[in-house]
């Protein structure tokens, strides 16, 4: 067995899902969640660094609402589609897909070959979880 024909069904199953509607729904709303998600996570250790942890906590917990607000939706629409192991591997692609770009450009961390590599292992996280 070749590279093509373990990647045929994959790549049959990805463009199938990239044409769905509930799919792309998902991933949707997921990105959006995640963009809230890596704020409330991150955004109060640039901005909010000199107040108490807890002000930094009550800011980030208001922001995490609407993080929930796109992520219950996100999982609801996709779980009528996808498995519940496939769900949480697609989130975190986008997790690592989101955070890269907020971690170089918003926070000015150095890119690293490292998020690379993690994105590599990452893809084949999805090729076993959504292999049939």
């Amino acid at each position: 067995m070749n590279f093509a024909t373990l990647r045929a069904p994959a790549q049959r199953l990805f463009m199938s899902m990239l044409f769905n509607t509930t799919a792309l729904q998902t991933v949707v709303l997921l990105v959006l969640s995640n963009l809230f998600m890596t704020v409330a996570w991150y955004a109060h250790l640039k901005h909010l660094n000199a107040y108490p942890w807890w002000i930094a906590a009550l800011a980030s917990w208001g922001v995490a609402l609407f993080e929930y607000l796109l992520q219950v939706p996100a999982n609801r629409i996709g779980f009528t589609l996808m498995t519940l192991p496939q769900l949480k591997i697609l989130q975190e692609v986008i997790t690592l897909a989101v955070f890269v770009p907020f971690a170089v450009l918003y926070m000015k961390e150095p890119m690293s070959w490292n998020y690379l590599w993690a994105g590599c292992c990452l893809l084949g996280a999805v090729y076993f979880i959504f292999k049939g």
